[in-house]
């Protein structure tokens, strides 16, 4: 016996890689729907090699039986469209911003936090925004050990984090710069083409962004309220997989060694640090990939018990799809959810 799965925003990249996850990791499905809006109706979408979904309208579809639901539509359908499901007695994932900071809300990675998840009485569950995730998946295991105080992080995030749109425009902005074409910044402020725009998501009043903040109050519910974070997010012109110079500082002495012992033995991190050439992980490397990589790690001598370290991600599969896949995998292992299929 498996369950009924719908996957909302089926048309969208998370989406397509919801079902790919779905589909490469033989979750138990017994009965899968594709949904969207109104506009993709009819539309075809895979899942796994032989399996063609045709999308039917978010609008009108009841969740009545349906046992998970992996969101990823749009934080204003989310808003509209997950309690619906929830309602129904449907298990909500959910990948937009909307439900993030809820208190009554899990906001989960399951390598860091899975007893949230006992958590989640609105039958709802949120997903992290990708750049956290990934940062959480590396300092977990380094907080256990020496407990963090404060991060510092920069982020190089691809266009892929801006949707299927993001990526169409550095792919038709790269081949305007070769053969002389008039360049359009149409889903950035800036030419993204060749160049790195320090701004995702708007502008706050103390002159953060939106992802900043994020960054910052999604580490501290995920992980610890008493972490500081200071974020700078930057938007580079990479495809897929988002990469992070991340400094820490730790309550505790930092020992060297120690710190690679656990980052090799932590769960969903693969540490590769060769102090030589190439002997580090890039974006390039982990496209399709579901691990958390992690380079470059080393000392800090600037501040008291500091340690500096890279990683990347798939901003895609582990920073979206695959940790969504992960949340639904981890609340059957816990048996938070019943199966309604026959």
């Amino acid at each position: 016996m498996g369950y009924r799965v719908a996957v909302v925003g089926a048309t969208g990249a998370v989406g397509r890689e919801m079902l790919k996850t779905l589909a490469e990791r033989a979750f138990p499905v017994d009965e899968i729907a594709a949904l969207a809006s109104a506009r993709s109706v009819g539309q075809e979408v895979s899942f796994g090699d032989k399996k063609v979904l045709k999308v039917q309208n978010l609008e009108h579809f009841d969740f009545t039986g349906w046992d998970i639901a992996l969101f990823s539509p749009g934080a204003s359908v989310s808003a509209v469209h997950a309690p619906r499901a929830a309602k129904a007695g449907c298990i909500v994932i959910d990948n937009t911003s909307h439900f993030r900071m809820e208190p009554d809300v899990p906001l989960v990675v399951p390598e860091v936090n899975p007893d949230a998840l006992k958590k989640a009485r609105r039958g709802i569950i949120a997903n992290p925004n990708c750049s956290t995730i990934q940062m959480v998946v590396a300092l977990k295991p380094l907080h256990d050990l020496f407990s963090i105080r404060r991060v510092v992080v920069s982020t190089y995030q691809a266009v892929a984090g801006a949707g299927k749109e993001g990526m169409d425009e550095l792919f038709a902005q790269s081949r305007a710069s070769f053969v002389g074409d008039p360049l359009k910044a149409e889903q950035f402020t800036k030419q993204i083409a060749f160049n790195c725009i320090p701004h995702i998501d708007r502008f706050m009043d103390d002159g953060a962004t939106k992802e900043e903040w994020k960054m910052a109050v999604e580490t501290r519910k995920i992980l610890d309220p008493d972490i500081s974070v200071f974020a700078t997010c930057v938007r580079v012109p990479v495809f897929i997989g988002h990469a992070e110079a991340v400094t820490v500082e730790f309550e505790e002495p930092v020992d060297l060694e120690r710190a690679r012992d656990v980052l090799r033995e932590a769960p969903g991190v693969v540490l590769h640090d060769q102090r030589e050439d190439g002997g580090y992980v890039t974006q390039i490397d982990c496209v399709g990939e579901d691990a958390t990589y992690v380079s470059r790690l080393r000392v800090d001598p600037t501040v008291p018990n500091g340690l500096a370290f890279w990683c990347v991600a798939d901003n895609l599969r582990k920073g979206a799809a695959l940790n969504a896949v992960q949340i639904a995998e981890a609340m059957i292992a816990l048996d938070l959810i019943g199966r309604k299929a026959a």
